[in-house]
């Protein structure tokens, strides 16, 4: 799939829609090419179910007339006038958008790292049912896993052009493998499942087949038999997966869109401590091989590495050109772009570990609740109350000993992140590097 990866010439075009745009009456414009190809095989019981491929290429032409400004699409360059035509009229009959612009010349990056996002390997078909058929085979081995859920294993890549009328002209690529299960443990209505999953840029990254399988198969295994708790108030530990999510709702939190609106919890905190000290929390868009790494963003500017937290003292939000605007400050290169409009997003974000191991952190806490799963979306970004369903295994003095499951999980993010303290064992998936986490004082509420 990797001979389809030369976007470069697409440069080329993009600068020649803006071009057009310029000469049908807008004072300034933009050209983003989104191009993707997957290719994905999911396997059940020793069988290939299904196979699929998907590819798209998607353009975006956005216009400004003064502080007016329209957006069309379309799924090539056919006709380029008439769309840029198109997109000056629709520009002059808009409302003005006051914060509307594209990035100042002086913040465009001039230089493009190189980030080995690519994997030139030459992945097909049959390389991919081979590898989801590992995968659930390492899964079934597992004692006590009756069934499976299914495996997947997949391929793509996508790629982004932008061309302005400030003359930035860039492009990059990334590729993405992946694999996951699901195992199936137990019968009837005491069956559990649980699953893993693996993604990374480069295949040689990527964790083995019979490691994802066998960890899926564990994880379900060790689900049977739950326990209902009683409601109580106590530590809760989030393993590293589900530590994550903690994390995205922080980035959420400080995303300048939603200060700018205020609708966030955090939106008088900047400046105050919102971790405990010694906590630190980076976004690199840089990070080699990263998930979420990117030479530019999405409107051209050049990225820096920048804290977030330092010393659990918030430093910044998440800002793009418009939203900057409207906030009185300056982009810090975090626009993300699709075939829409840019918005602020983070990129590669990682929390700092700590010193213990998460075995010590449990023995030291005494006991308390282990989450490896968690249910719904339960989290209120203006007040910052969180509530979400929950299964994991409950622990004493730093030893798992019973699984439970239809629990929920209360409490408030503000004071969540203030108790928060990390362990020493950080995995990095889907762009977030954090490791275990430990709350005290959570309301675990059950039966």
């Amino acid at each position: 799939m990797t001979s389809e990866l030369d976007i470069a010439p697409l440069e080329g075009r993009a600068a020649a829609v803006v071009e057009a745009a310029r000469k049908a009456g807008a004072d300034a414009a933009d050209a983003v090419v989104v191009k993707s190809a997957s290719l994905s095989v999911d396997v059940r019981n020793g069988k290939v179910e299904e196979s699929e491929r998907s590819e798209s290429d998607d353009f975006s032409l956005r216009v400004f007339i003064g502080r007016r400004v329209a957006s069309v699409s379309s799924n090539g360059f056919d006709d380029v006038d008439t769309l840029a035509e198109r997109a000056v009229a629709m520009a002059r009959v808009t409302p003005e958008d006051p914060f509307a612009t594209l990035a100042e010349r002086d913040r465009l990056a001039t230089a493009f790292p190189d980030l080995d996002l690519v994997d030139d390997r030459q992945i097909d078909s049959t390389d991919l049912t081979e590898r989801a058929l590992a995968t659930e085979a390492a899964a079934l081995k597992v004692a006590g896993v009756s069934k499976s859920g299914g495996a997947t294993a997949s391929t793509g890549y996508s790629g982004l052009v932008l061309a302005t009328s400030e003359g930035f002209s860039g492009s990059y690529a990334v590729t993405r493998h992946s694999t996951a299960m699901t195992a199936i443990a137990g019968e009837g209505t005491t069956m559990e499942r649980d699953y893993d999953y693996a993604v990374a840029s480069h295949l040689d990254d990527l964790d083995d087949p019979s490691v994802i399988g066998r960890r899926a198969g564990e994880r379900t295994v060790k689900r049977l038999n739950p326990v209902k708790l009683t409601t109580r108030k106590t530590a809760v530990v989030f393993e590293p997966r589900m530590a994550a999510t903690l994390v995205r709702h922080f980035t959420s939190a400080i995303n300048g869109q939603s200060i700018a609106r205020k609708t966030s919890f955090l939106r008088e905190k900047m400046g105050e401590r919102i971790f405990a000290e010694g906590i630190r929390i980076v976004d690199d868009p840089y990070r080699r091989r990263g998930l979420a790494s990117r030479p530019f963003d999405g409107e051209g500017v050049a990225s820096e590495v920048i804290d977030l937290i330092t010393d659990g003292v918030l430093q910044t939000w998440l800002l793009d050109t418009a939203t900057a605007r409207e906030l009185g400050l300056e982009t810090n290169g975090r626009a993300s772009r699709g075939g829409s409009g840019p918005a602020p997003g983070s990129t590669n974000v990682s929390l700092s570990a700590g010193s213990q191991s998460p075995q010590a952190m449990m023995a030291a806490l005494g006991d308390g609740i282990y989450v490896t799963d968690l249910i719904g979306q339960g989290v209120n970004g203006v007040t910052g109350d969180y509530s979400r369903g929950a299964a994991g295994f409950r622990f004493e003095n730093g030893e798992f000993v019973e699984a439970v499951s239809e629990i929920t999980i209360a409490g408030n993010l503000v004071d969540m992140f203030a108790r928060l303290v990390p362990a020493n064992d950080p995995e990095y998936r889907f762009g977030v590097e954090v490791p275990t986490i430990a709350i005290e004082g959570l309301t675990v509420a059950g039966r």
